[in-house]
């Protein structure tokens, strides 16, 4: 299945209005055109840690498998970014294990 696509919101210099947040799409996934400027805004609004995993093209940190986890705790907001395409590819594609995982991304 094709992954959810989420559109991102430009920075600017005198200050960008983020939109709601999107709820992860915990069957399909999600994905975003990677240009190295993407930058995504990860809330936990459930009472409990959920998982954020991250598609990479190749080995990223150390990790040998094409993926890379983080755990957001309960009621946090994290911020991830921005990523190489030439670790995580012209689509950073990624999954959320809850749509309890609200996610904003930027382009900066």
């Amino acid at each position: 299945m094709p992954r959810t696509a989420i559109a991102a919101t430009q920075a600017s210099r005198a200050g960008t209005v983020l939109p709601a947040a999107t709820a992860g799409d915990v069957t399909n996934g999600n994905a975003i055109t990677n240009d190295g400027r993407v930058v995504l805004i990860v809330k936990n609004t459930g009472a409990s840690s959920r998982t954020i995993t991250f598609q990479t093209a190749r080995t990223v940190d150390g990790l040998t498998a094409p993926v890379r986890s983080e755990s957001i705790p309960a009621g946090e907001t994290q911020v991830f970014g921005p990523f190489s395409p030439n670790d995580y590819g012209d689509t950073l594609g990624f999954n959320v294990d809850n749509a309890e995982l609200t996610v904003n991304v930027v382009r900066v």
